[in-house]
């Protein structure tokens, strides 16, 4: 890793832990972290240095520290720290990004740039394939919201890429974040007491262990392993899916079937409230869901998670305790249920078998 690692985003809660995680590596020798609101948190021995990505003086704050490597977590879908309008976080992910990316380019001592986006790039449509590799192009673009912010900061990535083909530049597209810290739009839903679901639809869902997000940050911040490459753009998420329903039964929190219409007029009830960020992109993803392919974090990037989709959600379900519908209780009606069906199902074979011998 290099030497002087600058590390934006760091009052939110991932920032922060992530700034206190690359202290220990002895490779390290600063660690500068950036922010426009100080921090609820500990940095640990970082030099914290407030300024806004969204100004110039974030090129001042490159060259007076000679950073190295950038790791930038300030894209985020996520309420503004401390208060304030939702049009901040769009400035801060697009002009902030571009800011960034500006003050990279004309330094001459940066060497490397981790990205921190989304898997909510490849968009949430019917028509959609089963699973997204990196290269599979979205059947309709992200309208708006924290998909389309990401899809477009990546657009400026790549372009700063093709300026400065002497920086290694990595772009990790994280699914959907969760743990016993995680305060996203999406953990704030599992959260609720009654989950409002679209009728009809039981999308499959991807999630990635925050451990595990640290764990491949730091990854790709430095220089890569021998057979490896952390440069370029890949998929992160732990093995295997989740139907919605089944995290419902997890949390042991009902659902409540609405037609879209309805739903979205209650998502946007929740969201004036300030109960929960229920947002457009949200909804379309609790419709048809999103899976991704991972072959190439394990095979180029070199990352194996330690959670998967399951263990992730298990240990977020655990930080939230139970619901309306203890899990235990629920699980044991259901097997009840498949046992009665299993009983029932030899009795009507013999009956069908007695029938036709007389």
């Amino acid at each position: 890793m290099g030497k002087v690692v600058l590390v934006t985003g760091a009052a939110r809660q991932l920032g922060g832990r992530f700034v206190r995680r690359i202290q220990r590596d002895p490779e390290v020798e600063r660690v500068i972290a950036v922010d426009a609101a100080t921090p609820p948190h500990r940095l640990g021995s970082a030099e914290f240095v407030r300024t806004d990505i969204r100004q110039s003086s974030i090129a001042r704050v490159l060259a007076e520290h000679a950073v190295d490597t950038v790791v930038h977590l300030a894209v985020t879908g996520g309420r503004p720290v401390g208060g304030g309008a939702h049009s901040a976080v769009k400035e801060t992910n697009v002009i902030g990004t571009m800011q960034l990316l500006g003050a990279c380019q004309k330094s001459p001592t940066v060497r490397r740039l981790v990205v921190k986006s989304s898997t909510s790039v490849y968009g949430g449509a019917p028509r959609d394939p089963a699973v997204f590799t990196e290269t599979t192009p979205p059947k309709s673009l992200p309208s708006g919201g924290f998909a389309k912010d990401a899809a477009e900061v990546e657009g400026y990535v790549r372009g700063f890429a093709r300026r400065r083909p002497d920086v290694a530049v990595c772009v990790l597209r994280f699914a959907n974040i969760l743990g016993p810290f995680a305060d996203s739009a999406l953990a704030e839903y599992f959260s609720m007491p009654v989950m409002p679901t679209v009728l009809g639809y039981d999308p499959r869902l991807q999630f990635v262990h925050e451990d595990d997000v640290l764990e491949v940050l730091r990854l790709a911040a430095q220089e890569p392993r021998r057979g490896t490459l952390n440069s370029g753009t890949f998929n992160i998420a732990g093995d295997g899916v989740l139907l919605l329903s089944q995290c419902s039964r997890r949390l042991g929190r009902p659902t409540l079937p609405l037609l879209l219409p309805a739903l979205t007029w209650v998502g946007s009830a929740l969201r004036a409230v300030g109960i929960t960020d229920f947002s457009p992109e949200q909804m379309r993803l609790l419709t048809h869901g999103r899976v991704v392919e991972t072959k190439q974090m394990r095979e180029v990037l070199g990352f194996e998670p330690l959670y998967t989709t399951t263990e992730t959600f298990a240990d977020f379900a655990r930080s939230r305790g139970n619901g309306l519908l203890p899990p235990e209780r629920v699980g044991r009606a259901v097997d009840r249920v498949a046992a009665m069906l299993d009983a029932d199902g030899p009795r009507d074979d013999v009956d069908t078998v007695e029938g036709a011998k007389r």
